[in-house]
């Protein structure tokens, strides 16, 4: 697999996706890279002469870039870029917002690191931008089912993509057969789209529409998406499913993190997309050590 120009031999290999979030609410490194900006915009006002305003927030360039350097020192393959959160009862920003915050931070990493780029977004409008400002790879947390452009502006463009197993309801029958079903649903319309099998790395949608129980079957079972023969991604970094396990708080959860990378890789994922980068690449190369005996 080609993604930025660089290839991916993901029979072989294993592949480290570093997190940045540019939002303000992600669960959690939201805000991290953002700054109020005093004063605020002008809302409301009243006949009393009340003045309502909404702060405003700006995204910090130099400790965005500074954190993906960090994550290219620590061995990051991927720099995956977000720019709305998607945790639980998160609230949708417009295409136009989201375009906002990640087309400049897409500019800068391009202009100061030579490294593939990633980015998290299910809108065919910010999908279409984001590959504009030189975005190599569409993470979509819907599998194309949000909105039915965004497999035509996919293979428009050529750009791998990760395609994620999610739905609105947990109302499943055969939970891991389901699962299967839905992804097939999806690379379905991929294939009819004409997004080619070698540009598609399919995600079994840790955290979303799943329980707590069934986040860990699906990491137990991962195996059985891999036979669908397409590379798996798995994301599971701080997610609910260790501080639920742990009862630890979001940033509390590396260790937990690093159990769900090691049995990902035993079952076969390719891809880890992960908040701690240097602690998932020790954990995962000391894994393939053992499972290659070390060769």
């Amino acid at each position: 697999m080609i993604i930025g120009g660089k290839e991916f031999d993901t029979e072989n290999k294993s592949f480290i996706m570093g997190v940045l979030n540019v939002t303000p609410d992600s669960f959690s490194d939201g805000g991290r890279f953002y700054s109020k900006r005093t004063g605020g915009r002008l809302l409301s006002a009243d006949p009393t002469g009340t003045r309502q305003t909404e702060d405003r927030y700006y995204i910090n360039r130099e400790a965005a870039l500074d954190h993906v350097e960090r994550m290219i020192y620590e061995g990051a393959d991927i720099i995956d870029i977000g720019g709305e959160s998607t945790r639980p009862g998160y609230q949708m920003v417009s295409y136009a917002r989201e375009i906002e915050r990640v087309v400049p931070i897409i500019e800068d990493i391009k202009a100061n690191f030579d490294i593939p780029l990633s980015l998290d977004t299910y809108k065919p409008e910010v999908a279409k931008a984001g590959i504009e400002a030189g975005i190599d790879m569409i993470n979509d947390i819907w599998g194309l089912k949000y909105d039915e452009r965004m497999a035509k502006v996919i293979a428009e463009s050529g750009v791998p993509c990760v395609l994620m197993h999610n739905r609105e309801k947990i109302d499943y029958n055969d939970f891991v057969e389901d699962v299967i079903s839905d992804l097939k649903e999806t690379l379905d319309i991929a294939e009819k789209a004409g997004i080619s099998k070698d540009k598609i790395i399919i995600d079994p949608g840790i955290g979303f529409a799943k329980s707590y129980e069934q986040n860990l079957e699906i990491m137990d079972r991962l195996d059985e998406l891999c036979k669908l023969d397409y590379p798996v991604l798995l994301g599971s970094s701080r997610k609910s499913v260790i501080g639920l396990t742990l009862d630890l708080q979001e940033d509390e959860r590396v260790e937990g993190t690093i159990a769900t990378t090691v049995i990902g890789r035993m079952r076969g994922a390719r891809f880890f997309r992960v908040h701690d980068v240097m602690e998932n690449l020790r954990a995962l190369k000391m894994t393939e050590a053992i499972m290659n005996r070390g060769k």
